[in-house]
């Protein structure tokens, strides 16, 4: 494509993004005062729930902005669909967005989407940083990691043609390749994966209520700069290790000019024999390959302070995994050579510089298999996935880390993963789960993923559990997933293990979620139960939710229409549940099988309280899908007259969009 037509693609992309909003006049574009949220809400309404985190959560919108406020949209491939809270602040050369600090701070985080360049790969672009109108400071922001476009597996090429024309899609209805006329399809084709950000120290303490200015400058190279929000902290000293393997006496270079991959691995082996932790300094080390890590305890001074940073690496052939490529990374041995155990990753960064998918790469922050062990607070980006752990493994404990930017998932257990933990871990902006446990060929036993927060997962769920036995999801906050998934999925699919024992989903926050599925063109539940490979038939407990702002549907079962009448989902417990505010239903059953409901309120529901579809046989029974009432059902919405198995089928019922969420 002509370089002419490109640019004028890439405006059009920009239009449908919603970057052309109508300006919101600048007196009504926020106030003074700083609107701290979470997850873009009154943290009084997630209460208990997510990670607790360092960092006060600003929303642009909520600022003081010369620029112009984009959104509310939920609709995929759009600007405001990837911002928090569904809406963001579009800048423009001299324009700014100020936010007014709510409690002392030295540290920020901008998260900020720029211009693809015409033909894909990214550009760089200024954005001045100023407090109370001070010395301005420049962060030199970039698209380089984000714009990808297609399908999946997607691309860098905002001119290539389909990935997959022999694929049904939805902006036909047709499978191009089969279809005469062909489809003209236009170009570039389902852009997303739009946002970034970066982190600065400010170089001192700032007191609540200064003021922190971005403006973009005249003439920068972006002709728009989006903000969504602002994180600021207060970040303590350098940590000190003054009785460890220091890997600067070994050769590292804290400048990142010179590859410190072998200092470290030579501080390591000194560590083990004289039985000391590895300490790295402040600086930034580079290392474009794996460090491997066993029985091993390695430091940092703080995930603010030492940075360990990569380049991906092609190789020069395909590695026995598959891999293409490799990076910067910490892994433990493979499990077939039977793992590592006591590994202690502690108090550092992880920057990669992974720019596409390739799914047989093994281009992760940490990886491998790692027994008794402990990851604690790390900051990891711009790596395919932030943690992929291939078992069999136990013990694993996950605390603490702070996961974005990623091509594909944050945190996977794949395979035999048991005894393990996810704790307190804050995500935004991965580009597949979110936290996923995925029992393929062997079963993930007993593990628990707790109290983390989960933002803006641009492609699939929030949170997946693909088979299993025994394993607990609580206390998570899950915010703004934005297609072919949602918040919480329980899923046998991908070739997984099947669901055994109990499995609770207990004490969880919903917001926003219950995405349109592409290729059924239905919209999802906030939580979603998938049987397509067999039966979901285990202790399914799903116990004092809260699923807010539904797009769609709070809870779908679901089936494939190829396999409807072949498996089930049977017995699931829902209790103590609160929906405020459905686009359509409460429920949607669109498979055979049963469930309970038990002190499930809601309230501002769109639609028929329960779309029942069952299977789609329609029989003069009723539906195939049947449900139970366990008692104290309030708001309506579960009405005598749909029990236990009235037919209310409506595939695409028109939604209503819910109001705010409020105090119960």
């Amino acid at each position: 494509m002509p370089r002419s037509a490109l640019t004028a693609a890439l405006l059009a992309a920009a239009v449908a993004c919603g970057l052309l909003a109508t300006p919101a006049p600048p007196a009504s574009a926020g106030s003074a005062a700083p609107v701290v949220t979470r997850a873009a809400l009154d943290p009084a309404l997630v209460a208990g729930r997510g990670a607790t985190v360092a960092f006060a959560e600003q929303e642009a919108e909520n600022a003081v902005t010369s620029g112009t406020i984009i959104g509310p949209d939920r609709t995929a491939y759009t600007l405001p669909a990837e911002a928090s809270g569904r809406r963001a602040v579009r800048l423009t050369p001299g324009q700014h967005v100020e936010f007014t600090l709510p409690a002392r701070a030295n540290a920020i985080t901008v998260r900020y989407s720029i211009p693809d360049a015409p033909g894909g790969g990214g550009i760089t672009a200024p954005l001045d940083v100023t407090v109370n109108g001070g010395r301005r400071t420049t962060m030199t922001l970039t698209s380089q990691y984000t714009w990808l476009y297609n399908q999946y597996p997607f691309s860098n090429d905002p001119g290539a043609g389909l990935l997959h024309p022999d694929w049904w899609i939805t902006e036909c209805a047709c499978v191009p390749s089969a279809t005469t006329p062909p489809p003209v399809i236009a170009k570039p084709f389902r852009p997303n994966h739009f946002y970034d950000e970066q982190r600065l120290l400010l170089g001192r303490t700032y007191r609540a209520g200064d003021r922190v200015r971005l403006t973009v400058p005249a003439g920068s190279r972006a002709g728009w700069t989006v903000i969504d929000l602002l994180d600021s902290e207060l970040v303590g000293p350098p940590k000190v290790e003054p009785r460890a393997a220091n890997v600067l006496a070994f050769g590292a270079d804290p400048t990142g000019r010179r590859d410190s991959a072998g200092a470290i691995d030579k501080a390591i082996a000194h560590a083990k024999r004289k039985r000391l932790k590895v300490y790295l300094p402040p600086g930034t080390y580079q290392v474009n390959r794996h460090i491997i890590v066993d029985d091993v305890t390695i430091t940092g001074a703080g995930n603010w302070y030492t940075i360990v940073k990569g380049r991906e690496v092609a190789l020069p052939s395909p590695a026995p995994d598959g891999s293409v490529h490799t990076g910067v990374g910490f892994y433990g041995r493979p499990a077939s050579e039977g793992g590592s155990r006591d590994v202690h990753l502690s108090d550092f960064a992880i920057e990669g510089d992974v720019r596409e998918r390739v799914d047989t790469d093994q281009v992760n922050g940490v990886g491998g298999a790692m027994s008794d062990s402990t990851v604690d607070g790390l900051h990891i980006r711009h790596t395919k996935v932030g943690m992929w752990f291939d078992g069999p493994m136990t013990n694993l404990r996950i605390t603490n880390n702070i996961i974005v930017d990623q091509i594909a998932d944050a945190i996977n257990f794949h395979t035999g993963v048991s005894g393990s933990l996810v704790a307190n871990n804050f995500i935004r902006n991965t580009g597949d789960d979110a936290l996923a446990m995925w029992s393929e060929k062997s079963a993930n036993t007993g593990n628990t993923i707790d109290h983390n927060t989960v933002q803006t997962p641009v492609l699939a769920n929030g949170i997946a559990v693909y088979g299993g036995t025994d394993n607990t999801i609580s206390g998570n906050l899950v915010a703004d997933p934005i297609r072919e998934g949602s918040a919480l999925q329980v899923g046998s699919r991908f070739g997984a293990e099947p669901f055994a024992g109990r499995l609770d989903i207990t004490g969880n926050t919903t917001v926003r979620s219950g995405t349109y599925e592409l290729n059924w063109n239905i919209g999802l539940g906030a939580i979603w139960f998938y049987a397509l490979e067999r039966d979901i038939s285990a202790d399914i407990r799903v116990t004092g939710n809260d699923f807010l702002d539904n797009t769609y549907n709070a809870i779908m079962l679901v089936s494939e229409w190829s396999v409807k009448d072949l498996y089930a989902i049977d017995g699931v417990r829902f209790k103590d549940i609160r929906v405020d505010g459905t686009g359509t239903s409460v429920v949607s059953a669109r498979v055979k099988g049963s469930a309970t409901f038990e002190n499930v309120d809601a309230r501002n529901v769109g639609a028929v309280g329960v779309n029942n579809c069952g299977s789609f046989g329609f029989p003069a029974t009723g539906s195939e899908f049947s449900l139970a009432d366990g008692g104290g059902n309030d708001g309506g919405w579960l009405a005598p007259w749909l029990l236990p198995n009235t037919i209310t089928c409506d595939d695409r019922p028109p939604v209503v969009p819910p109001p705010a969420p409020s105090p119960w």
